[in-house]
């Protein structure tokens, strides 16, 4: 039995080269059991005129397929659905049986339904993605990025790659880190002081699991970041929130009896405010002399492009009552999942124990090639680069705003990637009104302490947008403000 050119459809937004889009069409056909072993498939020429496309793209697809042991062909007969392509499921029962078990009951739904910042997977398409945390291709250095990863999986490295590091790290990628990350925000720090983490998310939950859980009591920032208030809440913790102004974090209002305070001292999330020199050491002050700890989350440090960054809590922190937790995920891509914990080697210990116990270590071939990748320059090459393009985005969105008489409710101290707005308007009902005219905003919600919802700020990210595009997409936002306010 022949299997249809009609069967194949080029999705209109997929990734991956012609070529690649063909065999993926096939291999999902076999695995999903639409194709069985020994169905002739359709003539390249045959298949190509359906799909629009050249006769050499099928033939090469083709190719790669038989190799793959997903086709074989037969002489001049054709090409066949081959008897050693994998089988599809023969078990579609089993999953209707599961749905029948209410696993929310069973984990008291701890983890799922909390509330985050909400983006659409195919954020790409839109044409004015104000989005925070994306990547921007036309930044990032793919050509040496290759080198050092072609390097970590040679056979020199081949140990570090495949090694179960059970709970250590891999230790040219800890030298690096404490010789030329470290220092750029005045830490010195020792080995048995640094733990890598699966980015900053896993470093907080890390943190948390080590120094709270039921009957202690932490402090988060509001507005703040909802990643954290969610790692807080499932561990049953007591979770206060304190208002934050123009210069972050203010420590006489902290509440007596904390265990643990998180800041973003030298870029508030999401306001962007920089806690200045005084305050921070009023800050460690008050850790001395009430006994807390202080986890401070020191991301987008680098983007430092309109004044200096302060010093890091850390490099002022005489007493160890300092964890500090940094990330690769924000300068280099998010998808990696790489960042890192300091702090003292009482705590570091604990966190390590745990790290075994829950995902052993990050991928070593990852953790190889970032050590390369730093070592060789790249790293600060990419570094500037990005500073230089954020310095003339906001810049051109500045000018945007200003024009269009939008509100800038928090100003940044030395850059980083986002503006946090005002709206005279619900800023859900705003977002939903601007995705349908291809602009993507943040809404502010997520932010707040639930029980003082806001639903009158948003953030507006400029890693992913292009500055061309960016004048058009706030005129839109300004006017959907307007229509809606």
């Amino acid at each position: 039995m022949q299997i249809p050119a009609e069967a194949f459809v080029l999705p209109p937004v997929a990734r991956g080269s012609l070529q690649q889009r063909i065999r993926q069409m096939v291999t999902e056909g076999v695995l999903a059991g639409r194709f069985r072993a020994g169905q002739k498939m359709p003539s390249s020429r045959g298949l190509a005129e359906h799909l629009q496309v050249s006769r050499l793209t099928v033939t090469l697809a083709y190719a790669e397929l038989v190799s793959s042991d997903y086709l074989t062909a037969r002489g001049r007969s054709g090409y066949f659905i081959s008897d050693a392509a994998p089988v599809a499921s023969e078990l579609p029962s089993l999953a209707a049986r599961a749905e029948a078990v209410d696993f929310g009951r069973l984990s008291g739904a701890r983890f799922s339904g909390r509330g985050g910042v909400e983006r659409p997977q195919d954020w790409e398409r839109f044409e004015y993605p104000f989005i925070y945390g994306q990547a921007d291709a036309t930044l990032f250095d793919h050509q040496n990025w290759r080198l050092c990863a072609v390097r970590a999986l040679g056979r020199r490295d081949f140990a570090a790659m495949t090694a179960d590091y059970y709970d250590r790290d891999d230790p040219l990628l800890i030298d690096h880190v404490l010789r030329q990350i470290l220092p750029r925000r005045g830490i010195a720090a020792r080995e048995e002081e640094v733990l890598l983490t699966m980015g900053a998310q896993n470093a907080l939950w890390i943190a948390v699991a080590c120094l709270l859980g039921p009957g202690r009591r932490a402090v988060m920032e509001n507005p703040g970041y909802p990643g954290l208030r969610a790692v807080l809440e499932a561990s049953g913790t007591g979770v206060e929130t304190v208002d934050v102004d123009a210069q972050g974090l203010p420590p006489e209002a902290l509440p007596k009896g904390v265990d643990v305070v998180f800041t973003t001292a030298s870029h508030q999330c999401p306001t962007n405010a920089t806690m200045p020199l005084e305050r921070r050491l009023a800050l460690l002050q008050a850790a001395e002399r009430d006994g807390f700890i202080v986890v401070e989350d020191d991301y987008e440090f680098e983007m430092s492009f309109l004044k200096p960054v302060s010093p890091a809590l850390k490099s002022l922190d005489a007493g160890g009552r300092v964890v500090y937790a940094g990330s690769f995920s924000k300068s280099v891509f998010p998808g990696m999942r790489l960042g890192y914990l300091v702090g003292p080697p009482g705590f570091i210990r604990e966190a390590r124990a745990l790290r075994l116990m829950s995902l052993r270590h990050p991928p070593g071939h990852i953790q190889r090639t970032v050590a390369y990748f730093l070592s060789l320059g790249h790293y600060d090459a990419l570094i500037n680069r990005m500073r230089t393009a954020y310095r003339r985005r906001r810049q051109v969105m500045e000018e945007a705003i200003a024009v269009h008489g939008l509100t800038v409710a928090g100003q940044g101290g030395f850059g980083g990637s986002s503006f946090w707005m005002r709206a005279g308007c619900d800023t859900e009902a705003l977002a939903a009104d601007l995705r349908g005219q291809g602009v993507l905003i943040e809404p502010g919600r997520a932010f707040f302490d639930p029980g003082r919802p806001d639903n009158r700020h948003y953030r507006l990210g400029y890693s992913s947008i292009a500055p061309a595009r960016i004048p058009e997409g706030i005129a839109r936002i300004a006017a959907a403000e307007r229509r809606l306010g």
